[in-house]
């Protein structure tokens, strides 16, 4: 089984079983015995009680039966992926090296990468407790950034409301248990539990409060939520569950277009003419040359991702945990590692190189981030020290080749080509 297919397993196991189900069976029990609780305490007939208890019998073996029903579903999701685990390992022979931990020297960086996954996760309370638990091995030895730096997550300073960055956040831990920082990943979640109820009023609120930045980043979330609250109210109470009225359907959509897309026109004027033009077809849209466009099946995931990819972005953060993407990336390198390392160990050879792995690893596209590029001339591949460089005839060499190429002279001749070209013309590029 390939590491791929582990993938698609833990998307399974995501998406097929959650104790968020269980917890909701829970809630509603919680909810019917307090229901029979009041009615009880407020009865003024002696017999009531008996009759609310023999009504109560029926909806809680109910509930109990649909409790085990989703613990049994989460019991099997989590054997089948252990199956799965063990099959995706089963392959993995040999040994790696225990005799150095490159890591060994950075615990301080492991912890601060699990302790900010579990606040991008929303658990405050558990990320809490971890800092309480490793804090105490790293104040034996406090960076001096660190002191310095905690200052910053000073509530009584920032008002509890300071834009939180990646690079302010110090090595001391404690410093990630500031309110200020919670705030932030709980307005997010607030937001993005919002967009799952197809509300999409505190993301619009969020993009209009933040239009500056946004802007600056060429990003066009405000329009896309706009645009997506136009269609949503354009579908109708039949569709969309709001209130009938001339707040909702083509009147309703219409009124919000003239309210909110008058400052969209210079970028987004073709869109808005298409989102125009199909209330001529509001009867029949389905079969209308605009259906794609009203097309919003996927469109509220979306929406959420981009929005979270945004948010994140202004906090200096990527949109997906690193640490998620590190393990998730190690793993799909494991056997590779193993095999080579194993190989490597028979033959009495050495990995030297320190710029790239000695083999090659695919990786799912989602996790592919940087173009690698291989010099044409050295067939080395580019690092910082040794970056690709374009000619003014649209070639590309590493910057190594190039000055062997010139030799020292001002112009020399491309290597691909008749074009005469100058090392001060040559301009690094980043792929």
């Amino acid at each position: 089984m390939s590491m791929l297919q582990l993938e698609k397993d833990v998307q399974k196991l995501a998406s097929s079983a959650k104790l968020s189900d269980a917890v909701q069976d829970v809630d509603k029990l919680i909810d019917l015995l307090l229901a029979a609780k009041e009615r009880i305490a407020t009865a003024s007939e002696p017999h009531t009680t008996g009759l609310t208890l023999t009504k109560l019998q029926n909806p809680v073996r109910e509930g109990l039966e649909a409790l085990n029903t989703d613990l049994k579903k989460v019991h099997k999701a989590q054997n089948d992926f252990n199956k799965s685990l063990k099959g995706a390992f089963a392959k993995v022979k040999g040994e790696l090296p225990t005799d150095h931990d490159p890591m060994e020297a950075h615990q301080h960086l492991i912890n601060r990468a699990i302790a900010m996954h579990l606040l991008r996760e929303g658990q405050f309370n558990v990320a809490s407790t971890f800092i309480d638990e490793v804090q105490p091995e790293q104040e034996d030895a406090p960076s001096p950034s660190a002191t310095l730096h905690h200052a910053s997550y000073d509530e009584s300073a920032s008002g509890g409301d300071a834009m939180i960055t990646d690079a302010d956040i110090p090595a001391d831990l404690t410093a990630l248990q500031s309110q200020a920082l919670q705030s932030q990943f709980s307005d997010m979640y607030s937001i993005l539990s919002s967009l799952k109820d197809h509300d999409l009023l505190p993301a619009i609120e969020w993009a209009r409060a933040n239009n500056a930045e946004l802007e600056a980043r060429g990003s066009n979330l405000e329009f896309e939520l706009c645009k997506l609250q136009f269609i949503w109210l354009f579908k109708g109470p039949s569709i969309n569950g709001l209130p009938s009225g001339p707040g909702n359907g083509v009147p309703g959509a219409l009124a919000y277009a003239r309210d909110n897309f008058g400052h969209f026109q210079q970028r987004h004027m073709k869109e808005i003419q298409k989102l125009s033009g199909a209330i001529v077809y509001s009867p029949n849209l389905a079969t209308s040359p605009y259906r794609s466009v009203f097309d919003i099946s996927l469109a509220f995931e979306e929406v959420a991702a981009s929005f979270t990819r945004e948010f994140c972005s202004l906090l200096g953060l990527s949109a997906e945990s690193p640490l998620y993407v590190a393990a998730t990336a190690g793993s799909l390198a494991l056997p590779q590692l193993v095999k080579y390392t194993s190989i490597g160990k028979a033959k009495g050879t050495e990995w030297t190189t320190t710029n790239e792995l000695a083999f090659e690893t695919p990786l799912p596209k989602s996790m592919v981030y940087h173009s690698i590029f291989v010099c044409p001339v050295s067939k080395e591949q580019s690092t910082d020290i040794n970056p690709p460089m374009i000619l003014t005839c649209g070639h590309v060499l590493a910057k190594e080749s190039l000055i062997k190429i010139a030799k020292g002279n001002r112009t020399f001749k491309c290597p691909y080509c008749p074009g005469e070209c100058s090392i001060k013309d040559a301009r690094e590029i980043v792929l």
